[in-house]
């Protein structure tokens, strides 16, 4: 489309406004010509009364046999012309026709003149009468332009024998006597009464009523045309300014303001295109905060918060203006570097940006004094395109944390892993690409079990990679490469596909437990994934109340605002939904309580902390999730429960569920204990956890 074309095109207010007003205006003409059409047809049936009126005196005078002969008396004239006196201001001209449409009767004293042949035999017919509204022509002496138009009521009555009843003494507004039948006959149409009536203070008063009714309607619909304008107007300016506020709040971060890494990655994306283009230089500084887990873990999480904030800050106040600073999730930050002239400048502004870390920060009433790693990449030295950018960057963060630097320049030689995850992805590609009963990927199988009773009531599937050379890889090792390669969907379709094919089977067998299934944040930004299970649901004959997914608390704060729809139609689905890692995120009490969920699952390292940790210090920190988590009627589950005594505790804070190795750690399906509903295994027993302690994840 042209930029022509575009700026042609009309904003949503103006189409409304010129659509709406023709709109009005076409119901304003119709509601005038409607009304008018209305009272003028009342003016005419008004008119036609009048001359029916007209008509019963008239004919009064006169016997029914006058219209067979068709000839009147002088005194059957001077009759009817007395009978009609009382009409001369309305009545321009009465005449009276026979059936054969011979003149009987002139109040003009013509003695020529010539019906209308169709309206007259019409009249005859049909017995109803006929009006019209004619213009007639007087003239006003002999002279041409004296002549005198004006509109007027021509209007046929029939006359009925009824009608015509020789009451010569009748006077004008005087009662006229009821018929006699006997003596008059039946009621049939023996001639025509023609009444020419002035129309004239009609049509003045229908014009005055038109005008009128004009007048009101157009008012009234501008009235409205303008309060509805401004409505849309107002709504539209209000949409424009959220959408925009939207647009905008997508790509900043939430916490800080900061631009967030989709907004980066679009910002690299075009001045690295106009570097290689121009032969210049992008530079880009990661940096993350050192120890900044212990800094949560015994601050607390607003006090994390507080800190990253007046990082963001410090970042934002020291740096050029074209430069970009932007969080990139949890405590690691960006700096992009739009126009560095060498290596060494850009080394230069990562010293500078950690000597920003010199000076304490202020949390509350305490000063706490912070490092960082960061690590510095530049195009075209280390990198040829944004994404690989990225990742030199990244290395050497780690490089400058791994050797304690504090700052470190991309070198090939730290690049240890990039060889290693090329060949592990390609591996990961033909793994997927396998059909599914020959594939190296598998799905394990790791019991919940009721804390209070000991019983199995589900699993939870959790994914396997058998590599042919490495041996078997759990998740933590392949899953965050499938989320930065973009095979995470076809991980996450293999996951599903697996747990309700297994279901099914189950199912055959014997009443299946819930099985629960992790999702990516990745696959809950759109309704995709639920399509997904509603068609593996409907293929497999699975009820969905057998399924559950999981979604990690970080993932769910990230993006609420796409996440919690999907999760609602998940639940409308019918499949459960639980919180995984519940803890570790930023979930306001709010949002817990409005979230489709019906689980919470704690994570694995305040369970872990029961055990190895201040014990007292974690129940508390434990027994207030429960009770937070109870107070909304969600379920509480444990991971990563190691031995008897952190299960009594767990059990004792009121936690529901738990699993992990003290209980089974995730096995192959065909070794998963043949499970009664509500039971626990064949021969009352949980699979025999292993001798080392692993982490059950």
């Amino acid at each position: 489309m042209s930029r022509a074309t575009t700026r042609r095109r009309w904003s949503l207010t103006r189409y409304f406004g010129v659509v709406s007003f023709l709109a009005m205006l076409a119901l304003g003409v119709a509601l005038v010509w409607v009304t008018g059409r209305v009272m003028q047809a009342q003016s005419v049936r008004d008119g036609t009364e009048a001359a029916t009126s007209v008509m019963s005196y008239a004919t009064a005078p006169l016997p029914p046999d006058a219209f067979a002969d068709g000839l009147l008396t002088p005194q059957q004239r001077t009759g009817v012309t007395t009978s009609i006196m009382g009409f001369d201001e309305r009545a321009i001209e009465v005449r009276l026709w026979s059936t054969v449409g011979a003149l009987m009767y002139s109040s003009s004293d013509a003695e020529v003149a010539f019906p209308d042949t169709e309206r007259l035999n019409s009249v005859l017919a049909s017995g109803q009468p006929d009006a019209r509204v004619i213009e007639d022509v007087s003239q006003e002496g002999r002279s041409v332009t004296g002549a005198r138009i004006q509109e007027v009521l021509d209007v046929y009555v029939p006359v009925r024998a009824s009608d015509a009843q020789d009451l010569s003494g009748l006077e004008i507004g005087s009662e006229m006597p009821a018929p006699d039948p006997l003596a008059i006959g039946d009621d049939e149409v023996i001639g025509v009464a023609e009444v020419v009536l002035d129309h004239t203070a009609a049509i003045d008063a229908l014009a005055q009523a038109r005008r009128t009714v004009s007048l009101v309607v157009g008012a009234g619909l501008v009235a409205l045309w303008l309060l509805l304008f401004r409505t849309v107007h107002a709504t539209s300016k209000r949409l424009q300014a959220s959408a925009l506020e939207n647009a905008r709040l997508a790509l900043l971060d939430s916490l800080t303001g900061l631009p967030n890494r989709r907004l980066l990655a679009d910002r690299m994306r075009r001045d690295v295109a106009d570097a290689l283009a121009t032969g210049g230089r992008v530079g880009l500084v990661l940096l993350d905060i050192d120890r900044f887990k212990d800094i949560n873990d015994s601050l607390g999480h607003d006090h994390g918060d507080e800190l990253l904030e007046q990082v963001a800050e410090r970042l934002r106040g020291a740096l050029r203006d074209e430069d970009v600073v932007a969080r990139l999730g949890g405590d690691e930050f960006a700096v992009l570097l739009p126009d560095v002239r060498s290596v060494a400048n850009a080394e230069r502004l990562a010293r500078r940006v950690r000597q920003l870390f010199v000076p304490p920060f202020q949390l509350g009433e305490m000063s706490l004094h912070v490092e960082t790693s960061v690590g510095v990449a530049c195009i075209p030295d280390h990198a040829s395109d944004a994404s690989s950018l990225m990742r030199t960057a990244d290395v050497a963060m780690y490089s400058a944390k791994n050797h304690r630097t504090g700052v470190a320049v991309y070198d090939p030689d730290e690049d240890h892993s990039s060889p290693q995850r090329l060949v592990l992805l390609g591996d990961l590609h033909h793994a997927i690409e396998a059909p599914h009963d020959s594939s190296e990927l598998v799905m394990h199988y790791q019991p919940k079990i009721a804390l209070d009773t000991g019983r199995t009531v589900g699993y939870e599937a959790l994914m396997r990679w058998d590599h042919p050379t490495r041996g078997l890889l759990l998740p933590g090792v392949f899953i965050p490469l499938a989320e930065q390669s973009g095979l995470i969907h076809e991980l996450t379709h293999f996951a599903l596909t697996g747990a309700i094919t297994q279901l099914a089977r189950w199912r055959e067998t014997g009443t299946p437990l819930p099985v629960a299934v992790n999702l990516s944040a990745h696959d809950v930004t759109t309704t995709a994934v639920v399509d997904v299970i509603e068609g593996l649901l409907t293929q497999h004959d699975v009820p969905a109340d057998l399924l559950e997914v999981e979604i990690t608390e970080t993932a769910l704060v990230a993006d609420p605002s796409r996440i919690v729809p999907v999760l609602e139609r998940l639940g409308t689905l019918g499949v459960r939904v639980a919180i995984d890692d519940f803890g570790i995120g930023n979930t306001s009490i709010s949002q817990l309580r409005d979230l489709p969920v019906g689980e919470l699952k704690i994570d694995r390292l305040f369970v872990g902390d029961l055990r190895d940790g201040d014990r007292s210090g974690s129940e508390v920190v434990v027994q207030a999730m429960v009770d937070l988590a109870h107070s909304f009627g969600l379920r509480v589950v444990a991971e990563g429960v190691e031995d008897e005594q952190t299960a009594a505790t767990l059990r004792r804070l009121g936690v529901d569920r738990a699993q992990g190795f003290l209980y089974s750690p995730a096995v192959p399906a065909d070794e998963v204990p043949d499970v009664p509903p509500g039971g626990k295994g064949r021969g009352g027993t949980h699979p025999r956890r292993p001798t080392r302690v692993r982490s059950s994840g």
